[in-house]
């Protein structure tokens, strides 16, 4: 090809000026003969790349398709019940019910009913009368001084530097308009969290950010005047997360802009990395002193932890601690291995971790064994996205559920996958000011608030249809698996 390149190149070049002896416009040729022959040049004698220098020009076709390819993928050969992490079909039924009353699908299911995988509810011939207000659930066991009603679905952790800025007012606006909270993420309580006027939960992670010491240590004073706000209505100690549990974030230089560094207590323009723990503590004791510290610091509001399962001799611990030392946290935020992140190492996203049913049962399983299972809420974190899912992770032990990229999408997502590379098209996980400013916080943040209540209508419209008045009344035995179907 390097040859072919070379004997292409010069007869271009004889030709134009052949050509341009008898019509001097030709010249205008190289134009385009200059340039590509330059390049080919440059392609033949770099040594980073050995695909261009054995096909100069031609090789760069290669990483232009390989940049499109998402786009041709999700635009022209994905199916409906294809794409991931989220299907077609799923991220259709986002839009439809964050501009409408609800959303339909016709000519029946695309699924196959008979695939492992597959799961569907056992509903009553004798349905239930349909409740008129979705349930909510209060949270705050006996220590708290202030328990708080929460909605049963609600937005999980996403942080201001994660996503933008306008991303985060729609959805604390739409919080604010439908009842529910917004968990700000490991990122620190932001201006924009508290400017969009909803109900939010501090999400406290391992490198303390807004209420931390310039070592990296917790900071108390800053901490009490940030949680006592009055839009603060719990606190969430981050102990791991789905996608990436037991390894610490890093927040590069160019990233950590002057307002981000005024949030998060930092130096701008410098490089941070969270630890993959809490240098507070190194065991089931001293994360309850902790608990109980920071329920103190805030006036008594409800103070949980989240956390995504792996050991499970580490959980019956933190339980028998509990019990012995007669203090628990108020409720458990449990994040499955198939949560979403920004930016995670590929072996962190998909090795790392159990996924959320078998670790919601277990959590639940382990609180009741130690007689802790009243006082102790449980929040699903994952996937959230369709009243079916909800009502599935209420089966397995949740009292509530967390959803963050299903909010995303009610604001505009539409899974491009660049949330680590700061394009993002639709605005929401970038901070380049001008795909931020294409994204509408007046017209979002109504489709977040009817995202919420369309998708709440729905979780009444599935209890009355299984006979069922009470969300307790759910169990794993309502449903059905592919499999399982085959052999009834």
């Amino acid at each position: 090809m390097r040859r072919l390149f070379q004997l292409s190149l010069a007869l271009a070049i004889a030709l134009t000026v052949l050509v341009g002896l008898r019509y001097p416009g030709a010249y205008w040729a190289m134009v385009v003969v200059a340039p590509l022959g330059l390049l080919g040049i440059y392609d033949m004698v770099q040594s980073h790349n050995s695909i261009l220098r054995n096909f100069p020009v031609l090789g760069h076709f290669r990483y232009f398709f390989e940049f499109v390819s998402p786009e041709i993928q999700q635009y022209f050969i994905e199916r409906n019940t294809d794409g991931t992490p989220l299907s077609r079909n799923h991220r259709r039924i986002v839009f439809e019910r964050s501009r409408h009353s609800g959303a339909t699908h016709p000519f029946g299911t695309e699924l196959d009913l008979y695939d492992e995988r597959h799961v569907a509810l056992r509903h009553s011939m004798y349905p239930a009368k349909r409740l008129e207000e979705p349930p909510r659930v209060t949270i705050g066991g006996p220590e708290c001084r202030q328990p708080y009603s929460a909605s049963l679905l609600n937005i999980s952790a996403m942080s201001f530097g994660a996503i933008s800025s306008h991303a985060i007012l729609a959805m604390s606006n739409g919080a604010k308009m439908g009842g529910f909270y917004h968990n700000t993420g490991e990122g620190g309580l932001s201006d924009y969290h508290l400017r969009g006027g909803g109900d939010l939960v501090w999400q406290i992670g391992t490198a303390y950010f807004g209420c931390r010491t310039k070592d990296g240590r917790f900071d108390p004073k800053p901490f009490e005047e940030q949680a006592n706000k009055a839009q603060v209505k719990m606190i969430e100690l981050k102990l791991s997360q789905g996608a990436k549990p037991g390894h610490g974030g890093v927040l590069p230089a160019v990233k950590n802009t002057p307002e981000i560094a005024r949030i998060r207590i930092l130096q701008p323009h410098t490089m941070v990395v969270s630890p993959p723990g809490h240098p507070e503590f190194s065991d089931a004791q001293g994360m309850l002193e902790l608990i109980q510290r920071l329920r103190e610091l805030c006036g008594g509001k409800p103070v949980g932890i989240k956390l995504c399962v792996g050991r499970k001799d580490e959980l019956v611990e933190l339980c028998r601690a509990m019990q012995s030392a007669g203090t628990a946290p108020d409720f458990i935020t449990v994040d499955g291995a198939e949560g979403g992140t920004g930016a995670a190492p590929l072996e962190y996203s998909d090795s790392v971790g159990l996924p959320l049913m078998p670790a919601l049962a277990f959590v639940d399983r382990t609180l009741r064994d130690f007689d802790l299972r009243d006082r102790v809420r449980v929040i699903a974190s994952g996937k959230a996205l369709t009243a079916v899912s909800i009502i599935e992770r209420v089966a397995y032990g949740a009292d509530l559920c967390n959803s963050a990229r299903a909010f995303m999408l009610s604001v505009g997502c539409i899974q491009a996958q660049r949330c680590d590379t700061n394009k993002c098209p639709t605005g929401v996980a970038t901070q380049d000011p001008m795909l931020v400013k294409g994204l509408s916080v007046e017209d979002k943040k109504t489709q977040v608030a009817k995202f919420h209540h369309n998708t709440l209508e729905a979780v009444l419209d599935l209890m009355a249809s299984c006979g069922v008045t009470d969300l307790g009344q759910f169990h794993p035995e309502m449903f059905i698996h592919g499999a399982q179907a085959a052999k009834e």
